[in-house]
């Protein structure tokens, strides 16, 4: 059996958990049991099962700290994000809480007598959830909350390298009263999953993916749902775009994108990919950014002063080397260093002691060009494009071309660019004087293009993911009506003119 080792990326000779990796018949095994035990949750009745959402709510409330510390041990996440990412689940449990009595239907008037029509929220069955690390349990509660909610089973993949603070989740979710065998984790690498996930749709014991991850594993999960007429939820990459106009505050610009790119360091779904800035204001836009960046705290992710600390781990780190790989001699880059810090390539004002883990200098790349791959791909790490424009229609171009469609933002103090800017984005989130990233448990988030396939999590919305829309019609006449055959007819004179 493989173990994996989830390293503390801030301090990498800290091993924070050994995790046995299943294979793919142990994904299978943990869908057959949830199959089993799906039809007498659902039976439960809704407003209970809220109950159950509203207990995971006070025990995240009470471990807040606890969990929040882990995460950064685990991801190196600032300890401030850390509590704020602990702190959506317990907005996402209270706002659930409430719509385990609210999973409303509707009685629907008939075109016959004595017949009436209903429509019910019934669930879809068992969800197998995947989910990525960077957002180790606060993205994992948008999908487990609803889910269970809605009277589902279901199975979380998470990602090896934040297997402790799954498990640390997954402990609370179990003291929830969620019942034995509705609610498992499974712990594997990727392509045990892909495989176990093949063979339980194969089996019919999986009627919902979710999936938070990268396009092209996205795309490759929406070919294998689509074979079995399924439809995932999927939340993928951002390529998102900040445009500052000529009437913007340009100080608040520059704090929305160093919180927007380099936050999380810039490991996020969500962080800021390119600005693209009106041609008057560009020259000053880099230079106060490059500034503002300079000045900016990096180092030991427990500080709380920490604009970011290191990159998730070992493969994250060799990805976004590759990036800085794709600076080329038209680029110019502020505020100067790039790379990994150490000694040799040292950060001012660093936080700690920078050859303990894996800290890499931020970077701010101007002059992109539309054909740049800087600009048309999604740079995982802090490192973030800039580009002039003359016209907003070709900001709102620009926007677009990478083909992504997560999260967008406009600064400007017009609101007919504001308006025109949502209407001609492709994105499906947007922000005006705010920075690309930002979600509240009430909001529909997710993408469209290569950033998502048009579902939505959080809010009322995510509820179309996991229920089934079912109509019942109930003739109490006493004999056999047929719709749009033995309806009543009215006769109008339609000849008729005054």
């Amino acid at each position: 059996m493989t173990v994996y080792r989830s390293v503390n990326p801030a301090r990498l000779d800290d091993v924070v958990a050994e995790v046995p990796l299943t294979d793919a018949a142990g994904f299978v095994d943990a869908c057959r049991t949830a199959r089993a035990a799906q039809p007498g949750w659902a039976a439960v009745p809704a407003p209970v099962r809220g109950q159950v959402i509203g207990n995971l709510g006070r025990l995240v409330r009470a471990n807040l700290e606890t969990l929040a510390q882990l995460v950064t041990r685990e991801i190196g996440k600032p300890i401030v994000e850390a509590r704020g990412e602990v702190q959506e689940i317990i907005d996402t449990c209270d706002f659930f809480l409430g719509e385990g009595r609210r999973l409303y239907g509707q009685t629907v008037p008939s075109e016959m007598p004595d017949k009436q029509l209903f429509t019910f929220r019934v669930p879809v069955g068992v969800a197998a959830i995947i989910t990525a690390g960077n957002f180790p349990v606060a993205v994992p509660s948008w999908y487990l909350v609803p889910a269970l909610l809605c009277g589902n089973a279901v199975v979380w993949k998470p990602a090896e390298y934040a297997s402790a603070s799954a498990a640390a989740l997954a402990e609370l979710v179990r003291r929830s009263g969620v019942p034995d065998g509705v609610f498992a984790v499974v712990d594997a690498d990727g392509s045990a999953t892909f495989e176990g996930l093949s063979s339980a749709l194969s089996a019919g014991l999986v009627d919902k993916v979710g999936f938070t991850g990268s396009s092209a594993v996205g795309a490759q999960i929406g070919e294998l749902t689509g074979r079995h007429l399924q439809t995932p939820c999927l939340e993928l990459g951002g390529k998102n775009p900040m445009v500052v106009t000529p009437s913007a505050d340009l100080s608040l610009a520059v704090e929305g994108a160093l919180f927007g790119g380099f936050g999380t360091a810039g490991q996020r779904c969500t962080s800021l990919g390119t600005a693209i800035v009106h041609e008057s204001v560009y020259s000053s836009f880099v230079d106060s950014l490059g500034k503002a960046l300079a000045d900016a705290v990096i180092g030991d992710p427990t500080g709380s002063d920490v604009l970011y600390g290191p990159l998730l781990a070992e493969r994250f780190a060799t990805r976004y080397e590759e990036y800085l790989s794709w600076i080329g001699p038209h680029h110019r880059v502020v505020p100067g260093p790039r790379g990994r810090i150490t000694a040799d390539n040292p950060r001012p004002g660093f936080v700690g002691d920078p050859s303990l883990g894996l800290f890499y200098h931020p970077v701010v790349v101007a002059d992109l060009r539309p054909d740049d791959s800087l600009f048309l791909t999604e740079t995982f790490g802090p490192i973030v494009g800039v580009m002039p424009y003359g016209e907003l229609d070709e900001a709102i171009a620009l926007a677009n071309a990478p083909g992504y469609g997560l999260s967008s933002s406009i600064y400007t103090n017009d609101p007919r660019e504001a308006f025109a800017f949502r209407a001609g984005v492709s994105a499906g989130m947007v922000s005006v004087n705010n920075s690309t990233s930002g979600a509240e448990a009430h909001l529909p988030f997710g993408g469209n293009g290569r950033s998502g396939n048009g579902s939505r999590q959080s809010g009322v919305w995510v509820l179309d993911q996991f229920t089934r829309w079912q109509s019942m019609n109930w003739d109490y006449s006493g004999r056999l009506q047929k719709a749009q055959m033995d309806t009543q007819t009215v006769t109008p004179d339609l000849d008729f003119r005054l």
